[in-house]
């Protein structure tokens, strides 16, 4: 796991306010296309990531300003990341292809988990119910 923290954290330094606009701008397609997601083997992976994009959008949109930036950068990098089709496992491999999503997720989740847990209260969501679990 730390090879992917390292990896989740070099690509959030990435992130600029032209990436979050970009992000901004396409997360309504994206959050439709990840309620798609049907993994046996990730079954948490659609709701983290309905997490993450609600994150994004309300800190963005400064609903929500409790949280350290470089955990919005994360979880920006986080679903920019899962949408790509074409990544370190290619999405199309069956049982492996959102392996690397989801790993890319969770360090995500678990990083940031005391932010995210803060933020999940306000939003009326059971922390516990998100997990960062597979």
């Amino acid at each position: 796991m730390p090879e992917i923290v390292a990896f989740v954290n070099r690509g959030a330094a990435t992130v600029t306010p032209a990436t979050v606009d970009k992000v901004l701008r396409l997360l309504p397609k994206w959050k439709l296309e990840f309620t798609q997601i049907q993994e046996p083997l990730y079954p948490h992976l659609a709701d983290q990531l309905e997490f993450l994009a609600n994150l994004v959008e309300d800190f963005a949109e400064g609903a929500y300003r409790d949280l350290p930036y470089c955990a919005f950068a994360q979880a920006v990098f986080a679903l920019v990341y899962a949408h790509k089709k074409v990544d370190i496992i290619p999405d199309t491999l069956l049982n492996l292809g959102r392996a690397d999503d989801s790993s890319v997720v969770r360090a995500v989740l678990i990083q940031n988990e005391q932010a995210f847990t803060l933020y999940a209260a306000t939003q009326g969501e059971e922390w516990s119910q998100i997990t960062c679990q597979p």
